[in-house]
């Protein structure tokens, strides 16, 4: 059965090589993007199926060719249940994406080419959740910084270009840095293949070495997670990416790095993680403050989002820190948490955007569990789910997180990482105001129309003529907002069916994993286990 992941390769690959022909184009572009996804969708489904999960920390459905036989690469590739959940998760969000466009076709037109943009990211998404060759990991960690950059640069918002080369930049930088490390971490310990160099626990490579390793490694896949300071490219990217875009560079780009840990930085590299895991703890629980701080200063509904994935990401990169299999456990399940609800985050906000034409949420004048309440009863739900309500996926991550960072591994200093717990709980605390502010000023109170001001209307007395006489007017330089008791009826469209399909499944997903978390940590605990050499097998 190993070629079932030749397959979910092959699949959008060869989708998006069949967009070349002419005869796709507009609607039968979006409907071609839907089937191939969904076929790619079916099989990770499948893999999922023929997985034998009473052996989940071994490596399986494997493909191992020889690649480069002068250098000894190998075109490796296996599955276990540390990626096999990012694997389906990437293979559904890409899926709902596709759905997405069916019913809201991107603004700048061009859909064919959006279509082969997003089938070759999905290739080097999934990719990096298969190689097993260190080389190969990086070729396709590196595939998805192009279509990623053209997403935004030319579907994305006004400053796309800005926010795209700002992007581009800093992964670039961080990769450059990545494959230095991984060329040490080659050269002392002479093979490439991740299943044998984690089996072998850091054998070969001298501890000051596997520092340098870890210090090089840790700050590529730091960029991508991304670990204040290094995160200041996301908000642009995020805030002018179009939806879709959005959807993909949280849910699922951001987990290559984070990925990159639990498969190559900790396991490969023990002593440097020991050596450098309190750094790691620090600018964690940094980034998570920081990251609830900005969200309260900001005003753009989706740029609050962004710096909200900083906070929640320094809580799986906690969860790394503490080196211990309960915080391995609490990272991976935050990872597929954080990628199922902020995914539906950013499809939320993509709808409201779209239909206010604005996320500045002064402009979008509360109100909106009375004017959209489905919408809004939908964006109250994920925000509910991301600042960690019990009973919903959000919850587990963050507090196994804190958990292990109660008790870390041995080595370590538990003074230290108590004070990282008690910073992170304070996180959890200004998560939920953020959260909470934004839906105060966003869903209720009484809907208000927003009337740019310029020029042409200077006074309120001229707003009167435009609104209609007796309406109370606020005037200011930016907006001037009209109480509005009882809005027009059918003036903004509620949640439609396309989207009810691509939305649903997440909000469906975040439930299950909240109440039956025992799904994902029964999968991802025996390959952390193997990571310990507690039990398993990593090979």
């Amino acid at each position: 059965m190993s070629w079932l992941l030749l397959a979910l390769l092959a699949v959008p690959l060869a989708g998006a090589a069949s967009l070349t022909a002419p005869a796709f184009a507009g609607r039968a572009a979006g409907r071609f993007g839907i089937a191939v996804s969904a076929l790619t969708f079916l099989l990770a489904v499948v893999v999922a199926v023929v997985f034998d999960y009473g052996d989940a920390g071994r490596m399986q459905l494997q493909t191992d060719w020889s690649w480069i036989p002068g250098l000894d690469l190998r075109f490796h590739l296996g599955v276990d249940g540390i990626s096999l959940p990012l694997v389906v998760l990437t293979a559904l969000l890409s899926l709902l994406c596709f759905v997405h466009l069916a019913w809201r076709p991107p603004d700048g037109g061009r859909v064919r080419a959006l279509v082969f943009t997003l089938l070759v990211l999905e290739v080097g998404m999934i990719g990096t959740f298969l190689a097993l060759d260190l080389l190969l990991f990086f070729v396709f960690f590196e595939v998805v910084l192009v279509p990623m950059y053209f997403v935004i640069a030319i579907w994305g918002g006004r400053d796309r270009r800005a926010a795209a080369v700002k992007f581009i930049l800093y992964t670039l930088l961080g990769s450059a840095v990545l494959l230095l490390g991984l060329l040490v971490i080659w050269a002392q310990a002479g093979t490439l293949d991740m299943v044998e160099l984690a089996a072998g626990h850091g054998a070969g490579i001298a501890r000051s070495m596997q520092i340098v390793a870890f210090l090089a490694v840790g700050i590529g896949l730091a960029v991508k997670t991304p670990m204040w300071p290094l995160h200041t490219w996301l908000p642009d990217a995020h805030t002018e990416a179009p939806t879709v875009g959005s959807v993909l560079l949280a849910g699922v780009l951001l987990k290559m790095g984070s990925y990159g840990f639990a498969r190559i930085a900790i396991p490969i590299l023990p002593e440097g993680a020991a050596a450098l895991a309190p750094w790691l703890g620090a600018l964690a629980v940094v980034g998570i403050i920081y990251g609830s701080l900005a969200c309260l200063a900001q005003r753009d509904l989706k740029r609050m989002i962004a710096y909200s994935s900083v906070g929640h990401m320094g809580f799986v990169l906690l969860g790394f820190a503490t080196l211990t299999p309960v915080g391995m456990n609490a990272a991976l399940f935050g990872n597929i948490a954080h990628g199922l609800i902020t995914g539906l985050l950013f499809f939320v906000a993509g709808g409201i955007k779209e239909r206010y034409g604005t996320a500045d949420m002064v402009r979008l004048g509360g109100g909106m569990l009375r004017r959209l309440p489905y919408i809004g009863s939908l964006l109250t739900f994920a925000c509910v789910a991301s600042l960690g309500l019990p009973g919903l996926a959000g919850f587990w991550g963050e507090m196994l997180a804190l958990l292990g960072a109660f008790r870390p591994a041995a080595g370590l200093s538990r003074p230290l990482f108590l004070v990282f717990m008690t910073v992170g709980g304070i996180g959890t605390v200004l998560t939920a105001a953020y959260f909470l502010v934004m839906l105060s000023r966003v869903t209720h109170g009484r809907p208000r129309e927003t009337v740019p001001v310029g020029p042409a209307l200077a006074s309120a007395e001229e707003v009167r003529v435009v609104l209609g006489p007796g309406e109370p007017v606020a005037t200011g330089t930016a907006v001037a907002e009209v109480e509005e008791s009882h809005p027009p009826a059918g003036r903004l469209a509620d949640v439609t069916a396309g989207e009810l399909v691509a939305w649903v499944p997440l909000v469906a997903l975040t439930i299950l994993f909240g109440v039956w978390p025992k799904a994902l940590l029964d999968l991802t605990g025996p390959a952390v286990q193997a990571i310990f050499g507690l039990g398993g097998g990593a090979g």
